[in-house]
């Protein structure tokens, strides 16, 4: 046998598509390990804009990639955070474009009590850090709320012990949000509870409670693990309603009790602090009111005692007005005599005046008067010759500026600076209709290269039927008359009319629209 004729090894073997090949490889792997959980530590962790999120979780030796897709990211009960160690429950499958499998997860857990522990430090570090455990921040209770808001289970023992406390202390409207205690609905239907109850309006048909009190029995670090997360932290923080947190026994501690504005060791003690004791109050008022009728009842017997000592020392009302008479008499025995003597003092004065007004001194003192008006108008004379001359002055030099000889060369300047505007506007004017040419040139070609007649120089025509486009072939068997428009003409094809043709004149394109 001829070598030639030997066929080369492996060539019964069957020859795969990197597509088929790439498919078996992800069904053998989806198909061999079905759903499972794997354990190990977070590593990196992104979240991408998509809402997709991509993270490894390795081991000392290996890593295995993640994916956690956006319509899953909701339904998970614990986020992965780098360094985490949890249990990750999905499928593994293979993706081709790269030659990479990975693990579609859709639930995360936390990996034992410890790393529970760990996971809780490194949030309360971080809370602290921002500041929400400062005591600066947190809210005084308000002594006896109107309505109280109660954050809780509505079928636990709970609700009946804070119901029934506040019954014997003091009662008080309560609103009651029912919520999950445990679990993966626990930390979001609490969550909204807080921010639901901050979201109503004061005075409103449903009145905004003035105290809140979040509250539920005790349990394992699994159990309130639903206290322990982020967002109830934050929302209690930023909750404007003053909050109480009554989660698990007195040693039981959430992240929920160090944001709080105060923390109750059991739920019957939050509501103990939200309300006093009414009989005590009571009690308290009786005994106040005592105290203030005796206090007040003293003070009027000391003011009546003081009144009639200070009125014992005061002097009789005559004692008093004696005094006051004599003076007055006084005053009036020297009244006559001073009014007699004030006259006749008036009297010489008057006599002394009148010496002074005799007809020669009047008639000198208007002498003198005249004398001086005539030589103040002789002094006015010259003064206003001068004010006449330098207005005159004043009006022969404003007369030199127009002069017919200036008022000419003032013409000539102002013709010849209006002709160079008009030549400027001119060659602008020009310069513009230019562009506006141009433009219109290539308005006129671009309109030209669009317009459908372009097209019917290749080969297309128009069909119209009683001036409409026709586009479908019913609508054409249905019309009389079809009008068919080529690059050159129109023909009209019919069974009445026949056949014609026509020339058609080119359309001028309409004014500011290129076809």
């Amino acid at each position: 046998m001829d070598l030639l004729d030997d066929p080369s090894p492996g060539q019964n073997t069957p020859e795969y598509s990197v597509s088929e090949i790439s498919g078996a490889v992800k069904k053998t792997l989806e198909g061999e390990f079905g759903r499972i959980r794997v354990r190990g530590e977070v590593g990196r962790v992104i979240r991408a804009r998509s809402g997709h999120m991509y993270y490894d979780v390795k081991d000392d030796r290996n890593t295995l990639a993640c994916t956690t897709w956006k319509g899953q990211v909701a339904g998970l009960t614990v986020l992965p955070e780098e360094g985490l160690e949890v249990v990750v429950t999905g499928r593994l499958t293979a993706y081709g474009a790269q030659s990479k499998y990975n693990m579609n997860v859709d639930e995360v857990a936390v990996a034992g009590k410890g790393a529970l522990m760990a996971l809780l430090e490194k949030r309360k570090k971080q809370l602290q850090a921002e500041g929400l455990f400062e005591a600066s921040r947190k809210k005084p209770l308000p002594y006896l709320p109107e309505v109280i808001g109660v954050v809780t289970s509505p079928t636990g023992a709970v609700i009946r012990d804070i119901l029934h406390r506040l019954r014997d202390r003091f009662p008080r409207k309560v609103l009651i949000w029912p919520v999950a205690v445990q679990g993966e609905r626990c930390a979001p239907e609490v969550t909204r509870a807080i921010e639901g109850f901050n979201a109503l309006t004061p005075g409103g048909a449903m009145p905004r409670p003035d105290l809140l009190i979040v509250a539920r029995g005790g349990g394992s670090v699994e159990d309130l693990w639903g206290f322990n997360e982020e967002t109830v932290a934050r929302a209690a923080a930023a909750s404007y309603i003053p909050l109480i947190s009554a989660v698990g026994h007195e040693t039981d501690t959430t992240l929920i009790d160090f944001v709080s504005d105060k923390r109750a060791p059991t739920p019957s003690a939050a509501a103990e602090l939200a309300v006093p004791v009414r009989h005590e109050l009571i009690a308290w008022l009786e005994g106040q009111d005592a105290r203030m009728r005796q206090a007040l009842s003293q003070g009027l017997t000391r003011r009546d005692q003081r009144l009639r000592d200070v009125s014992r020392a005061l002097p009789r009302p005559d004692t008093l007005l004696e005094t006051p008479r004599q003076l007055l008499d006084t005053r009036v025995a020297r009244l006559g005599p001073a009014l007699m003597t004030g006259v006749q003092r008036r009297k010489v004065r008057l006599a002394d005046m009148s010496g002074s007004l005799r007809p020669a001194t009047l008639r000198r003192a208007v002498e003198t008067e005249k004398r001086r008006f005539e030589e103040k108008t002789r002094q006015l004379t010259p003064a206003l010759d001068r004010a006449v001359a330098a207005k005159k002055e004043k009006l022969a030099t404003q007369a030199l500026r127009y002069r017919p000889e200036v008022l000419a060369q003032e013409f000539r300047r102002k013709a010849e600076r209006f002709e160079d505007v008009v030549r400027r506007l001119a060659e602008t004017g020009r310069r513009n209709l230019q562009q506006l040419e141009r433009k219109v040139d290539a308005l006129g070609r671009l309109n030209e290269t669009l317009s459908y007649k372009a097209t019917l120089e290749r080969g297309f025509a128009v069909v119209r039927a009683e001036g409409q486009v026709v586009t479908e072939s019913k609508a054409a068997k249905a019309a009389a008359n079809l009008e068919i428009q080529f690059s050159d003409g129109r023909i009209t094809v019919g069974a009445k009319s026949g056949t014609s043709t026509r020339k058609i004149p080119p359309k001028p394109p309409e004014q500011g629209s290129l076809f």
